[in-house]
Parts: C-alpha cells; sequence; structure tokens
C-alpha cells in the first residue's frame, strides 16, 4: 500500500472504529435499559427525561451531549481545542444507535430476575466493550469524558475522583428529576450501582482485547 493511501486510510478506519464502540455502547445502554434494573450513570439523565418529556433515549442523550459540549466551552474559554466539536456527531452517532438499539432488542422477553440480571450484565459488558473501542480510536473524547477533562484542567482534582463526582452529580439530577416530575424513583437501581462499581473493572480486562485488534487494524 502507498504511504499517501496509507496516510487516508488511518484516520478513515479510527473514524469506523469510533462508531463502532459508540454503537457497541448504545447496545449496552440498550439492555441496560430492557434490564429495568437501572441504567448506568452517564444514562440516568437522559433516560429519566426521556420518561418524562416522551422524546426517545437517543434523541435525550444528544441533547445531554450537546449541553455538556457548550459547557466545555464555557469552562475552557480560550483553551477550548475546537477539534473537540467533533463530540456532536459522536453524540448524534450514539444517540441515533441508541433507538436503534432498543428497537433491535425490543423482541426480547424478560420475565424474571434472573432474566434482568442477565440482560444487565450484558449491557455492563458492551458498555465496558464499547468505551475500550471508543477509546482505541483515540479520534476524539466523547462529551461525557470531555467535561470530566475540562474541569480537570481548570481545577486540582485527579480524573479518576472527578469522574466518580461527576457520575454521582448526574443520579443525583436523575433522582431528584423523577421524584419531581413522576411522583417516584424511575431508572435508578441496583443495576445502576452494578454499573457504576463494574464498567471500569470489565473495560481494564475489555483493554487487553482491543489492544490486539489496534495493533492489527490501527497501526500506521
Amino acid at each position: 500500500m502507498s504511504q499517501n493511501k496509507r496516510k487516508i486510510d488511518y484516520p478513515i478506519r479510527r473514524f469506523l472504529f469510533l462508531c463502532l464502540g459508540l454503537s457497541i455502547m448504545a447496545f449496552g445502554v440498550a439492555f441496560s435499559i430492557k434490564a429495568a434494573l437501572g441504567t448506568s450513570p452517564i444514562s440516568s439523565v437522559p433516560y429519566v427525561t426521556s420518561v418524562i418529556s416522551r422524546l426517545s433515549v437517543g434523541t435525550t442523550t444528544i441533547i445531554m451531549n450537546i449541553m455538556f459540549v457548550l459547557i466545555q466551552i464555557g469552562i475552557l474559554r480560550r483553551d477550548y481545542e475546537w477539534f473537540q466539536l467533533l463530540q456532536i456527531p459522536a453524540a448524534i452517532v450514539f444517540g441515533t444507535m441508541i433507538d436503534v438499539a432498543e428497537y433491535v432488542i425490543a423482541p426480547i422477553d424478560v420475565s424474571n430476575y434472573f432474566q434482568q440480571w442477565l440482560l444487565c450484565i450484558i449491557g455492563i459488558v458492551l458498555i465496558a466493550l464499547g468505551v475500550s473501542v471508543e477509546v482505541m480510536a483515540n479520534l476524539v473524547t466523547t462529551a461525557g469524558e470531555g467535561i470530566v477533562l475540562a474541569i480537570c484542567k481548570k481545577a486540582p482534582i485527579r480524573f479518576g475522583n472527578m469522574k466518580v463526582i461527576f457520575d454521582v452529580t448526574l443520579v443525583c439530577i436523575a433522582i431528584v428529576l423523577s421524584l419531581v416530575f413522576l411522583k417516584t424513583l424511575d431508572g435508578i437501581r441496583e443495576g445502576t450501582i452494578a454499573a457504576a462499581l463494574f464498567v471500569g473493572q470489565v473495560t481494564k480486562q475489555t483493554n487487553k482485547v482491543t489492544k490486539g485488534i489496534e495493533a492489527v487494524f490501527l497501526s500506521e
């Protein structure tokens, strides 16, 4: 393969893997919603606002991520890297694929608590794998990661600690919205806690898989 063709193919391959990672994550979100044991922290607000507004979860996810981009711009101002505006089309792909995934898995029948947990675990694994593939693509961060990084650039807080604070904040917002508008707690359950505890741990394992894939498909 010629050097020029390699230079053209390289970013295209990374873009395709970014879309793949976002799609896998979207199916993970859809499985967690189908399990009805509570969504992951990052999807808690979109899920609750979806129930309130009757918009699809994909649509509310896109809206929330665009808001995250605007907040990043407000935090970083002159330090904002305009390349990160690619987070918006990434959010559109992610939100659209959530709706597609919900449609695809809609026929799955869930009739007992064991089956709910099975779907919840599938969701956790898929979200973790999707994160690994998205990070492997190394093209653009998701808006959720971007806002955490933006805060860390302006405040003396480690990324890991800020990520926990961010996730807890989202869950708290979802709880308040649910109690105020729905008069009940919806979308926050034991599955939310499981996702918060285990997605990161599973991601460490899926990263080992994606390293091999990266060496084969994403080496220049």
